[in-house]
């Protein structure tokens, strides 16, 4: 008499732990089934508000970087990380495969105590290297500047002259580093951190302008359209004397004093 509700609660936990491994598995694929779907979704959104945006590869790779000013990340350069230089600005930064910046758009504009500024620039880099093409604007309270600029960058990283730079820079004052320092402003000069070399654009004088420059960034030819509509093509020497221009300076300086 006592074995038949034995049985009968045996049989009931059997029963429920049936029902309770089939709802676990139902559950699990379920868990999976979405899982595996979701990846395959696209969100949609009509608006949303972010500091930064990284664009990764599939292995993680850092690609793009979409970013407000303060989120802005420093410039990475030969697999090292520098600190940028200068006021930061909001824009996108673009990375090679090799994971260094390549190039980027900035963007800022401003009025303060009553004067403006303001700026942007579309700039790719050379491999291992800065700035090597660009279109860019700046407004200096009203005196704008806009362009394309071309620059020559010497075969060393740039990782490297950061280096050196700043390695001067570290030093304790005194005449060895003001030598050094020197040193470091004199191969400037002589373009050896880089050098513009073309510009086509407008400048602050409101002339439009093509200058060409030789491999220390100073101008040799410019030819021009000055804001009174008069054209001129002069021809420099190095050390930035006009040496042959059309029309001829002595010809209209003569024509001047006549009117």
């Amino acid at each position: 008499m006592e074995e038949r509700p034995v049985k009968t609660k045996l049989q009931k936990d059997v029963r429920f732990l049936k029902a309770y491994a089939i709802a676990l598995t139902l559950l699990f694929v379920i868990f999976i089934a979405s899982g595996f779907s979701s990846g395959n979704q696209k969100n949609k959104f009509d608006e949303i508000d972010v500091e930064r945006i990284n664009i990764v590869e599939k292995d993680g790779a850092l690609k793009l970087v979409i970013s407000n000013k303060e989120r802005i990340p420093d410039p990475i350069v030969s697999g090292k990380t520098f600190q940028r230089q200068g006021e930061k600005s909001p824009g996108l930064i673009f990375y090679n495969d090799k994971g260094d910046e390549c190039g980027g758009l900035v963007f800022h504009g401003q009025q303060k105590d009553g004067r403006t500024s303001a700026g942007a620039a579309l700039l790719f880099d050379q491999f291992d290297q800065d700035q090597t093409v660009g279109i860019m604007y700046g407004d200096n309270n009203g005196s704008r500047m806009a362009g394309l600029r071309v620059w020559d960058r010497p075969d060393i990283a740039a990782a490297e002259q950061v280096e050196k730079i700043q390695a001067v820079r570290n030093m304790k004052d005194g005449p060895e580093k003001t030598e050094a320092m020197k040193k470091i402003q004199e191969a400037a000069d002589r373009g050896e951190f880089g050098a513009t070399r073309v510009f086509v654009g407008k400048s602050g004088d409101k002339s439009a302008a093509i200058i060409l420059s030789d491999t220390r960034g100073k101008p040799r030819i410019r030819m021009s359209v000055d804001s009174a509509g008069i054209a001129r093509l002069e021809f420099m020497d190095e050390n930035g004397k006009v040496a042959y221009s059309l029309p001829d300076s002595k010809t209209t300086e003569k024509d001047a004093k006549k009117e």
